[in-house]
């Protein structure tokens, strides 16, 4: 397998990051990573509760998540002050709350606008996904179509990015539940990651009414959920599909060090939390495994811990040499990566300090990246060169 791209462990010899030819095997630390020239930000709306999401609408607005349970419309550069009514009732808890915001692939002819949430109660909740109809200020005929199967306690660890895929079934994120000593039968709830009994540590895949995929890799596996599309990932806050190739790209928190970046591929084990660069928060390794043979190897290893966010593709022409990039948010680090890409390998890595914990990227339909400020006062930022 290919090594990953190592950033900054302390008592290895780094080589230089070459610009425009793939990369195997460690380079420069985080703190050597350039900043990107020519650009600055300009804030486009204020006032935000813990934005997680952002999705544009075909006229130019666009709805925003606020993760304490409220779904806001940016209208004409101008936050409105009541929020979407209807939502289903969401669990503020912890990293839980009202999270991913996607529209249907055919929005325009039925309005459908798809939600991910935390439901439940502080010591029995879990990641769901809703969808309604948008109607003016309101969602019309909500439905849950999507929740764990299982419960778990406390507030960490929900996942819930979403991605729509070429053939309009619908990628999904879930956590895997939390960080020790949080249990689930008996176990750290993390080694659920490895189970295909449970949805916890996976990326499903849905039809559009939130049901397997029949296509799905593990639909004909006794015991095993036949959403499940990978598994062996902690925590993916980062979901993109390359408009070019349709490969699917995800980027994933670690625990203290061993932040990934990964393709995301049919029936793959992505190794948390048995193979995994990651430390404990109390100290030593989490695995004495970083690779293992039918495990697939992250395309980048952040350590120390950047906290990956918000994951887009960049395809407009306001910044040029920008054009196909990958950009990802880091909300430890108060910065957006990006990420220089040839076909399936990383080729180049620079950052876009921010200054602030870093969200959600996506590209707006105006050719600008934007990007949520995630604060108790948060906001949208447009990103803009000069």
């Amino acid at each position: 397998m290919n090594r990953p791209i190592l950033i900054a462990v302390l008592g290895v010899l780094w080589l230089p990051l070459a610009n425009c030819a793939p990369v195997e095997g460690p380079v420069k630390p985080t703190a050597d990573v350039p900043e990107a020239k020519g650009w600055s930000s300009e804030v486009v709306a204020d006032g935000l509760e813990h934005p997680w999401s952002i999705a544009w609408l075909p006229d130019g607005s666009a709805l925003i998540t606020e993760r304490p349970g409220r779904l806001r419309i940016l209208r004409d550069g101008e936050l409105m002050a009541e929020p979407v009514a209807g939502l289903p009732a969401v669990l503020s808890h912890g990293q839980g709350g009202l999270m991913d915001v996607a529209l249907h692939p055919d929005f325009e002819r039925n309005r459908l606008v798809y939600l991910t949430f935390a439901t439940g109660t502080p010591d029995a909740n879990r990641t769901a996904l809703a969808r309604g109809r948008l109607d003016g200020d309101r969602l019309q005929d909500v439905e849950v179509i999507f929740e764990n199967a299982d419960v778990k306690r406390g507030g960490q660890h929900f996942g819930s990015r979403l991605v729509w895929l070429r053939d309009k079934s619908l990628l999904m994120s879930i956590g895997d539940g939390g960080n020790p000593p949080t249990s689930f039968e008996g176990g750290n709830i993390r080694d659920q990651a490895q189970r295909l009994e449970t949805h916890f540590g996976k990326v499903l895949r849905l039809t559009e009414d939130g049901r397997p995929h029949p296509d799905n890799p593990f639909v004909d596996r006794k015991g095993a959920r036949s959403e499940i599309y990978s598994y062996g990932h902690r925590n993916i806050q980062g979901l993109a599909i390359d408009p070019a190739s349709g490969r699917v790209w995800a980027n994933e928190h670690g625990s203290r060090g061993g932040d990934e970046l990964n393709l995301i591929e049919p029936g793959k084990n992505y190794g948390w939390p048995e193979v995994t660069y990651s430390m404990e928060y109390h100290g030593p390794r989490v695995s004495d495994e970083t690779s293992r043979p039918g495990v697939v190897d992250p395309l980048i290893n952040w350590t120390p811990s950047k906290a990956p966010s918000g994951l887009a593709f960049y395809t407009g022409d306001r910044y040029p040499g920008w054009q196909g990039n990958l950009f990802s948010g880091a909300l430890v680090f108060g910065e957006v990566r990006r990420i220089v890409l040839d076909g399936a390998k990383v080729v180049d890595e620079e950052k876009l300090t921010i200054g602030n914990r870093v969200r959600d990227v996506r590209q707006g339909p105006d050719g600008y990246l934007y990007v949520l400020i995630d604060s108790g006062d948060g906001s949208l930022l447009r990103i803009v060169p000069r």
